[in-house]
């Protein structure tokens, strides 16, 4: 049998979305007033870790050369136009660590185009396949809250998008996010 690495040193891959300075300090602004308004208890996302998921790609022990390389060459091939959209809700997933998110009501067709032209790049490169569970892009901004958060509007955040990056999380003591490599998007 397989022993798992201890907790203390695994990474997490991911495709993403990385806010610039101001988009961060309204997504924090945000946050802010849903833990005025609601008052949960839980463990808040500090403002340097946001991002958006646009494709994760697995918890690992050690970041395997293979799949690196295939998410660098689906990167590269990406096809998809810089867009704006917009923040709009706040909601929470019903999992058991009930994390809040921000998030937007619609999905912006640049968003799904491309969430979907990474996971083509990935499917021609080796990588692995899309879960079967629904994108639902967002921002998680508190975890292991002690209730759910019904959806709920915000004053819209608009982002514009301009890039997408490849973050390596790594969990643990020396915890923190490594943006491997940065793709800017056509006009």
């Amino acid at each position: 049998m397989e022993r798992r690495a201890p907790a203390s040193g695994l990474h997490h891959l991911f495709f993403a979305l990385w806010p610039d300075a101001d988009v961060r300090a309204r997504i924090d602004a945000a946050a802010r007033r849903l833990k005025d308004d609601h008052a949960p208890s839980g463990r808040w996302i500090k403002p340097h870790r946001y991002h958006l998921t646009l494709r994760y790609l697995g918890e690992h022990a050690r970041l395997p050369d293979d799949l690196v390389a295939a998410a660098c060459a689906a990167g590269d091939l990406a096809q998809a136009r810089a867009f704006d959209f917009a923040l709009d809700i706040a909601a929470s997933f019903a999992n058991r660590r009930i994390p809040w998110w921000i998030g937007c009501s619609e999905i912006a067709s640049g968003l799904s185009a491309l969430s979907e032209s990474i996971s083509e790049g990935l499917h021609a490169h080796g990588g692995p396949m899309p879960s079967e569970t629904e994108f639902v892009p967002h921002v998680t901004v508190l975890r292991d809250a002690d209730r759910m958060l019904p959806p709920t509007p915000i004053m819209p955040i608009e982002w514009p998008v301009r890039e997408f990056v490849l973050i390596d999380s790594l969990l643990g003591a020396a915890s923190g996010y490594t943006i491997m490599r940065r793709w800017p998007l056509r006009y």
